[in-house]
């Protein structure tokens, strides 16, 4: 069955291009289309859509008044769609605390619409879809985590701990969920999540002001420093190598359409640290991230995943867990602890 969509914006135009997008697609089609919330309010009634696209700055409501209402009465999934998100505007993040599950830029009314701009809309609604199931994760997790496999080796002193976290569809709330209770001499974090383009700076930012760890848009070569989160520049991927005799530095990549960054990083960390890693796979939708954490397990480093209760979209930590890459599955509010645990040498 194809998803159904409706499309609320009060441009014409834009309602043309996205409608044309979507309805290319071989499974999803685009069954209204709205101009404001106050019409989209009865074609949500009538029409009972799988996703909503909305736009933020409409005619008699804002978008995000409209969004924080529907979140509260009919819970649905949602893309947000505006130019703000562009300029790396903090009405992304407030779309994104309010429910939508995916933040993309809307297209250039003039300008040609190519097919990685239709692609960033197709996945974000596809990934919308999958997480009908579980668009309000509970705020208190109602167990802790459970260990899945053994660590397979013991971590040396002449390499320095680095921690790497995965993430796609819901990945910046989770990531800033985990970073906010990290301590400001934690070992180093490094990044591989799906932004909006043009918001990455904007999103490091947010966090700095939130976090006692240093929040860094990472740049090509610069040594990883504990203390430090390490975000990819927009448009790019980060990975780590070996860098003088104990640390890492970062590599900088740009992404290409079928780029898999997750593992890019896992792999390159799995390598680089072996067992002085961890690897964190997050909510996402896919497989990215699976080969790479079970290569840094076999390495000998220690391995954890969102558990299924908490997670956005189940996709990338379930490829996980089939993949025999976790060691711990843990509910997102635990995380944090379980890598602070793994880097003081506790025992889990």
């Amino acid at each position: 069955m194809k998803t159904k969509v409706l499309v609320v914006d009060d441009s014409p135009v834009i309602r043309s291009i996205l409608t044309a997008i979507i309805e290319e697609q071989p499974d999803m089609v685009v069954v209204g289309a709205a101009p404001d919330p106050l019409v989209a309010k009865e074609l949500i009634a009538k029409l009972n859509p799988d996703v909503l696209t909305l736009d933020i700055e409409m005619p008699h409501m804002n978008g995000l008044a409209f969004l924080k209402r529907l979140m509260a009465v009919r819970p649905m999934p949602v893309v947000m769609l505006s130019s703000f998100t562009q300029q790396g505007s903090d009405v992304a993040f407030q779309a994104l605390s309010l429910g939508a599950v995916e933040v993309v830029g809307k297209p250039s009314m003039g300008a040609p619409v190519d097919d990685k701009y239709s692609r960033s809309i197709v996945d974000a609604i596809r990934g919308a879809h999958a997480a009908r199931h579980n668009l309000k994760p509970p705020s208190s997790s109602p167990s802790d985590a459970k260990v899945v496999l053994p660590n397979l080796g013991k971590r040396t002193q002449t390499l320095q701990q680095v921690v790497v976290i995965g993430a796609a569809t819901g990945g910046a709330e989770a990531v800033r969920e985990i970073l906010t209770q990290m301590p400001a001499e934690a070992p180093p974090v490094v990044l591989a999540l799906q932004l909006p383009p043009g918001i990455t700076r904007h999103f490091v930012k947010r966090l700095q002001g939130e976090c006692k760890m240093t929040i860094r848009e990472a740049t090509d070569r610069e040594p990883v420093l504990p203390g430090n989160v390490y975000v990819a520049p927009s448009g790019a991927s980060v990975t780590i190598g070996k860098y003088e005799a104990r640390g890492y530095g970062i590599q900088v990549m740009d992404v290409m359409l079928d780029t898999r960054p997750v593992d890019a990083l896992f792999n390159a960390t799995a390598e680089a640290a072996g067992s002085n890693a961890c690897g964190v796979i997050l909510t996402g939708m896919g497989d990215d991230g699976a080969a790479g954490l079970r290569a840094i397990h076999l390495r000998g480093g220690h391995t954890i995943a969102q558990d299924e209760a908490t997670s956005l979209v189940y996709g990338m930590p379930r490829a996980a867990l089939e993949a025999e890459a976790v060691v711990v599955e843990a509910p997102l509010d635990k995380i944090a602890k379980h890598i602070l645990g793994w880097a003081s040498w506790a025992d889990f």
